[in-house]
């Protein structure tokens, strides 16, 4: 009876069913328990997320978060929040992630095939594609014109990526972040720095020089940026992805846009009728 006993016990234990690894819950119990949000974004990318002159962490990321996730995630986890920011760059923040040092990138994260195989993606909040920042005067006037060129791009880009896959023939120069880059541009160390359009209309506004500068070339990727998250988390994602809905619903998302991407923002760069619709269509509008 002992022994039959045993073998009951044992198949039961095999056969109960295992939690899976980041289990749907563990986010939003997380952050009930602390009370805390914890978002990796970056220092050096404006207008979506950087260190301003007067030492403030601010950007349009870190808006979207602050005024239209935050709510959301609060209503989930039944109790006030708050947020909290650890700097996160292309090679560290899938890392962040997966061990919870952060619960939420918010940043100038594209959304791939690729990276959803670890990690999961919140609903495209911008969209822009891959262009180049020069010189003023620079001979590089797109991607056809990189043969031969030195090319700086940021560790783990989806842009670097590509230079390497498609353009074997221009000499990539990978960089930790986008200050390094930039500054490796300003020292003539390389001809060009690539990255998604918008964040070099934003490097280019920041420089001490605006007007020694030049993004140029037709977009040749396409980068819809994401939130991105733990995989499997199917509770915490809703949360996000609903505080993103409500903002595009209630015009929220746009005003927010208008403030750092309009004529008086920081980064004046219009929205397309195109882009809008691609945003809008997200939630069936």
């Amino acid at each position: 009876m002992k022994r039959l006993l045993g073998v009951v016990v044992a198949l039961a234990l095999a056969l109960a069913p295992i939690a899976p690894v980041g289990a749907e819950q563990d986010t939003l119990a997380k952050i009930k328990e602390t009370g805390v949000l914890t978002i990796g974004t970056r220092t050096g990318s404006p207008p979506f997320a950087y260190v301003n002159k007067n030492n403030e962490w601010v950007g349009f990321s870190i808006d979207l978060v602050e005024m239209l996730v935050k709510p959301e995630v609060a209503k989930a986890a039944g109790k006030a929040i708050k947020i909290e920011k650890k700097e996160s760059t292309p090679p560290t923040r899938i890392p962040l992630l997966t061990n919870n040092s952060v619960d939420l990138i918010a940043e100038t994260m594209t959304d791939t095939a690729q990276r959803r195989e670890s990690v999961d993606f919140s609903l495209t909040f911008f969209y822009t594609g891959a262009q180049f920042l020069v010189k003023k005067g620079s001979p590089v006037k797109g991607v056809n014109d990189i043969a031969g060129k030195r090319i700086a791009s940021q560790q783990g880009s989806t842009n670097a990526k590509i230079i390497r896959e498609k353009y074997p023939q221009a000499q990539l120069r990978e960089f930790p972040d986008q200050p390094a880059a930039f500054q490796a541009l300003a020292q003539g160390q390389v001809d060009a720095y690539t990255n998604d359009g918008i964040q070099l209309a934003g490097l280019k506004a920041k420089a001490p020089n605006p007007g020694d500068w030049e993004v140029v070339g037709d977009f040749y990727s396409e980068e819809p940026y994401g939130m991105a998250m733990r995989k499997g988390d199917a509770k915490f994602k809703a949360a996000v992805d609903a505080g993103l809905k409500h903002g595009f619903e209630s015009g929220k998302y746009f005003e927010i846009y208008e403030k750092w991407f309009g004529p008086k923002g920081d980064v004046p760069y219009p929205m397309t009728p195109q882009v809008k619709t691609y945003l809008l269509k997200q939630i069936g509008k």
